[in-house]
């Protein structure tokens, strides 16, 4: 059985794989420029995790850190091993990694008819299938209405927002709006 592993990024081939696998599974509506990514990370307000199977690189995850909450920023797996369990085996890493913090994410809202709703619902069933929960909170993130979901904690929108700008910037937090 393959093993998965979750390792923090170390030299440029990491960075080089990161970059890619974040160009090719987001869309660009969904990017921040990967600059700020580099940035927080220097500032140490950012963890970067690769993915390996066996060895070889598998996925990336980025990271935005509280003292009390994580939020999973980015989170893909290399397309070719989608589907193999990979995912779940690195969900579960991560969550073991943060398990004295809370952790959420944010996903494309499952609750319009959109062209993409099916993929939008697996990614919501995975995270739920990972121990997540629907923490009833949705948000326009610049453009983008995103659901959040967690485990470990419990998030209304002021404490989303006062996230962002606590830990991410607040002129990112003054873009933010409630979707109810």
């Amino acid at each position: 059985m393959p093993v998965v592993h979750l390792r923090k990024t170390k030299g440029v081939y990491d960075w080089i794989r990161l970059y890619r696998l974040y160009r090719e599974a987001f869309p660009a509506s969904e990017r921040k420029p990967f600059a700020i990514i580099a940035r927080m990370y220097r500032q140490r307000k950012t963890d970067l995790w690769c993915v390996t199977r066996d060895g070889s690189f598998a996925g990336m995850a980025a990271t935005i850190n509280g003292e009390d909450l994580i939020l999973l920023d980015y989170f893909a797996v290399v397309k070719s091993l989608r589907g193999q369990g990979v995912g779940s085996e690195a969900m579960g890493l991560l969550q073991e990694q943060y398990r004295d913090r809370g952790l959420f994410v944010e996903i494309e809202s499952t609750r319009s008819a959109v062209p993409d709703l099916h993929q939008r619902q697996k990614r919501k069933q995975f995270y739920l299938d990972a121990g997540m929960k629907d923490l009833g909170t949705e948000a326009n993130v610049f453009g983008v209405n995103m659901e959040l979901l967690g485990s470990r904690c419990e998030l209304d929108y002021d404490g989303y927002r006062a996230f962002y700008r606590d830990h991410y910037s607040g002129w990112a937090a003054d873009h933010l709006e409630e979707v109810k």
